[in-house]
């Protein structure tokens, strides 16, 4: 496995993760470091399931390279191509 850019504790850009465009995401850590288990697996969980939907949508990539954060007081799964530059 490739090493991972560590984000934890970082404010970083998000964009069209929400409805709201453009904002700022406040990094945890790698969902599967964080809960032991990979997004695609992580049944009943609203963020996991909101995140599976987006995958669609979005086409995102279906691996495991998935940041847990908060976007206001709500959690959120981004995969790092979600992460603007």
């Amino acid at each position: 496995m490739t090493e991972r850019k560590d984000y934890s504790g970082q404010t970083v850009r998000v964009k069209n993760v929400t409805e709201r465009g453009t904002q700022e995401y406040r990094v945890e850590g790698y969902w599967d470091e964080l809960t032991g288990r990979s997004w695609a697996v992580s049944d009943g969980n609203p963020a996991a399931i909101a995140y599976a939907v987006r995958t669609g949508i979005k086409d995102l990539p279906l691996d495991d390279n998935v940041l847990y954060g908060k976007i206001g007081p709500f959690g959120h799964l981004v995969h790092v191509d979600e992460i603007q530059s």
